[in-house]
């Protein structure tokens, strides 16, 4: 396994909506074994494939720090087919490193998707793997949590994050000594 990259907005991958998976093989398996081990190093409690650079419908959860009967998930071509009620919950993002805030979601979701090997999978959660899910099926879709604020704090958090980049750019100057 290895660790990969984590891209960060704004970035054009994370903005764009992610292809479907169509071939469930030993790449498929890696890239997710991969995306795994990264988010764990990061440390998360999920990665979509987009924050590392591969435009595929693919994303891995993990909510058990929160939620004890929780354990690693790896997800393909994940739909929310049910959901209902409303719950808010803090939210931070790999791709928005130094920024979280609370985002309201559904409460509860159904989800159908497929394993690493293809077969069907149907989740169906109330607990914090709920917002997990949403947040990275958020990211195969090009939307990141800051979408979810007010404009006014999107904008400000955006504009930062810009320059943010920019500036780590930029080449660095070297100091002189006269």
């Amino acid at each position: 396994m290895a660790l990969l990259d984590i891209y960060t907005y704004p970035d054009p991958v994370l903005l764009q909506v992610a292809k479907p998976v169509t071939t469930f093989d030993d790449t498929l398996r890696r890239l997710l074994d991969d995306m795994a081990e990264t988010m764990y190093v990061a440390p998360g409690v999920g990665l979509a494939a987009p924050q590392v650079g591969v435009s595929l419908r693919a994303i891995v959860v993990d909510a058990s720090t929160r939620d004890p009967n929780s354990h690693l998930l790896k997800l393909v071509n994940p739909e929310i087919i049910f959901s209902e009620g409303r719950s808010v919950c803090e939210e931070g993002c790999l791709s928005v490193p130094g920024y979280t805030a609370e985002v309201a979601r559904p409460a509860h979701i159904r989800v159908e998707a497929r394993d690493e090997y293809g077969k069907p999978v149907t989740i169906d959660t109330d607990t914090f793997l709920a917002t997990v899910i949403q947040h990275e099926i958020d990211h195969l879709n090009g939307i990141l949590f800051i979408e979810h604020l007010g404009r006014l704090r999107r904008d400000l958090v955006k504009k930062k994050l810009k320059k943010q980049a920019r500036q780590e750019k930029s080449p660095k100057k070297k100091a002189v000594v006269a």
